[in-house]
């Protein structure tokens, strides 16, 4: 598709895409299943809060887990449906323009670039906690944190550059071996109960539901939905594709379901290991090392030097992850000139978002270097608060894609049965509200820290930030590029109507904020027309989706 030029902007072709038909669906849930960083979930998440497995939660740990799982795959209909409309590098961006409208389209963009952006360095944080011990067991050696994490910035910048195929791959290899850890972790909890006897009830079922804290479980909810985040990044792959329309979102579907298999599965092998009555306490002794410490007990100690091993490759699979789907989200906003449009570029050797996933890497780095300059220490709390808040900021952005798809189905109806139209959005969005108000509710307890404490004011205050900042942006694009401002969404090709040049009027120069045509681009009106009547707006100028509405997908 080519976009229309203006008397302002000389008419130019789309831009060069991604490079096409690179991946599969498999390799595209792998992305998303190594962004949600299941193995360092289990250990800095599960293991570490006590109220996640204290005592009289039980089996609720786990059940938990297919309650988000199930939810999510129910928002993952919609999501699908909407994919398949609008296959998109920006993945929810252009599903909040059609379904919510430009100005929602950048907040949603901005809590996307903010939330990925604070998991990313949250995870760089547990990076140089995790390749600790094993610098010290292998070298005698004790590197500090930064050192670390610039290693592993160093090979994420270069995972960065990679065809797309070829990064499939390293995700593919490195999320398989953490796969197949954690599983073996799993297995070995579970042939060895605790105390050597059977598996006992209380690890699978609720013995007392009268006794059951309401609080409790709105906590094990809100751990349960922010260990998934990562999942919908499947989405963000879908131009690069077979299948543009169908294959990323059956990736991400696929996602939440190993996602769901892995974290319940180990979460229950956790509870049969320690014993239901006994796992609060050592969850509370010996916090992230729990996991190791009970296959200590089972297996050999090169098994456990393998699954520490995994934790490191597990954190840099997320990283690398994460980087990717951020490239894309900058490459999507470059090519439509939302943001500078050299992010827009892409290699012409390898068709990779070249000049997105460099400036991503700088703004690392600059973080990263940041962090060093200041003297800051990359304590558990810090990485904790990073991944959460992102973690939310994620979670907000599912509610308003949910509630984009429940708009934009019904109101461009296609092929989809009234089921994907509306059922599934409906329930999508009362479900993540109220996953999103409990996790509100939590934070101080997500985050680990007492209420009040300055952290929850700075997670929230970074939501707000990224609420006005979108806003922001989507104002002054309308009144400095009225044309920019009606791309947004489009994928780089907007379709716009100049009208031709009719004879001169008297009419004030255009303004754009009446969308008014300049004089000379007036459309010229019948002879007969009502005296009095104000001239009409150019068409297409600012809703082009509703002079042609095929550009809904």
């Amino acid at each position: 598709m080519e976009s229309v030029g203006t008397a302002q902007e000389p008419p130019h072709p789309a831009p060069s895409g991604l490079a096409r038909g690179r991946i599969g669906a498999v390799s595209a849930a792998l992305f998303g299943v190594a962004a949600a960083a299941p193995i360092a979930t289990v250990v800095t998440v599960v293991t570490v809060s006590p109220p996640v497995l204290a005592a009289g939660a039980g089996p609720l740990a786990a059940l938990s887990v297919v309650a988000v799982a199930v939810v999510l795959l129910l928002f993952g209909t919609p999501y699908a449906a909407m994919i398949r409309r609008t296959p998109h590098a920006g993945a929810t961006y252009p599903q909040l323009a059609r379904g919510l409208g430009r100005p929602a389209a950048l907040v949603g963009a901005w809590l996307a670039l903010a939330g990925y952006h604070a998991i990313q360095f949250g995870l760089y944080a547990l990076l140089g906690q995790a390749a600790a011990p094993l610098l010290h067991s292998w070298f005698g050696v004790t590197a500090p944190w930064w050192l670390v994490a610039g290693a592993g910035w160093l090979l994420v910048t270069l995972g960065g550059l990679l065809r797309v195929e070829f990064a499939a791959g390293v995700i593919a290899l490195l999320t398989v071996a953490e796969t197949a850890v954690l599983a073996g972790l799993a297995a070995a909890g579970v042939l060895r109960p605790a105390g050597g006897a059977p598996i006992r009830t209380g690890t699978y079922l609720i013995t007392d539901p009268a006794r059951l804290d309401r609080s409790l479980l709105g906590l094990l909810l809100a751990v349960a939905v922010l260990a998934f985040v990562g999942f919908e990044t499947a989405a963000t792959y879908a131009e690069e594709t077979r299948d543009p329309r169908r294959t990323a979102g059956r990736a991400a579907r696929g996602a939440v379901l190993l996602l769901a298999l892995l974290l319940a599965g180990v979460t229950w092998s956790l509870i049969v290991a320690a014993g239901p009555a006994g796992v609060a306490g050592r969850a509370a002794a010996r916090g992230p090392e729990l996991l190791f410490a009970l296959a200590g007990e089972r297996l050999a100690p090169w098994a456990v030097t393998l699954a520490r091993l995994m934790l490191v490759t597990g954190l840099l699979a997320a990283i690398l992850a994460v980087h990717h789907a951020l490239a894309r989200y900058l490459y999507a906003l470059g090519r439509e000139r939302v943001l500078p449009g050299v992010l827009g570029n892409v290699s012409p050797r390898t068709g990779a978002p070249r000049a997105a996933a460099l400036t991503q890497s700088l703004v690392a780095g600059a973080a990263l270097t940041g962090a060093y300059l200041a003297g800051a220490t990359a304590s558990a709390r810090t990485a904790r608060a990073l991944v959460v808040g992102g973690g939310l900021a994620i979670l907000v952005l599912l509610l308003l894609t949910a509630v984009a798809a429940l708009l934009h189905l019904n109101r461009v109806p296609a092929r989809e049965g009234v089921g994907t139209r509306f059922f599934a959005p409906v329930l999508s969005i009362v479900s993540l509200g109220v996953l999103l108000y409990l996790a509100g509710r939590d934070l101080a307890a997500l985050l680990a820290v007492r209420a009040g404490s300055p952290w929850v004011s700075v997670v929230l205050g970074a939501l707000a930030g990224c609420l006005a900042i979108g806003l922001a942006h989507a104002l002054v694009l309308r009144l400095a590029d009225p044309v920019r401002y009606a791309g947004i969404g489009l994928g780089g090709a907007a379709l716009v109507i100049t009208p031709q040049p009719g004879p001169a009027a008297e009419q004030p120069t255009g303004n754009p904020r009446t969308w008014a045509a300049p004089p000379g681009d007036a459309p010229e009106e019948p002879a007969d027309a009502p005296a009095g009547l104000p001239r009409q707006r150019t068409p297409g100028a600012h809703r082009p989706e509703r002079v042609h509405p095929e550009i809904n997908g």
